[in-house]
């Protein structure tokens, strides 16, 4: 099977590590940060933090002709599990029909203090 890097050209990578990875029909995006592209810095409040992650996710599905309808399941890794209603509900904001399926793992810390960090599979049909 062969596989092709995906990237975003208006989003950074911070590590070694690819944005995304094609292997068939499925895409795994790495997970993202909350990260606004146009300072670089971590968005810190949790409402707008979720937004700006799921942003940046559909950012790099679209620049490589995919969309948030593609996506068929998502881990969401929160620092603090008492956000999970707010996460929730901006969640179901981006999702209102045919949600993926997904899973939510509270976490010790993430990368450069993030309140949350979200990981992505998508299917090409």
């Amino acid at each position: 099977m062969e596989k092709k890097i995906l990237a975003s050209a208006k989003l950074p990578v911070l590590g070694p590590y690819s944005s995304a990875v094609e292997a068939g029909s499925f895409i795994f995006l790495s997970g993202q940060l909350p990260l606004n592209p146009s300072t670089g810095e971590i968005v810190m409040d949790i409402k707008a933090a979720t937004r700006q992650t799921l942003t940046n996710i559909k950012t790099i599905l679209e620049e490589n002709g995919l969309s948030l309808k593609n996506i068929v399941k998502t881990t969401i890794f929160l620092k603090n599990m008492a956000d999970f209603a707010v996460v929730n509900e901006i969640y179901a904001g981006v999702f209102p029909n045919e949600a993926p399926a997904r899973s939510t793992i509270e976490v010790a810390a993430l990368p450069k203090g993030a309140p949350l960090e979200i990981e992505a599979i998508a299917v090409r049909k």
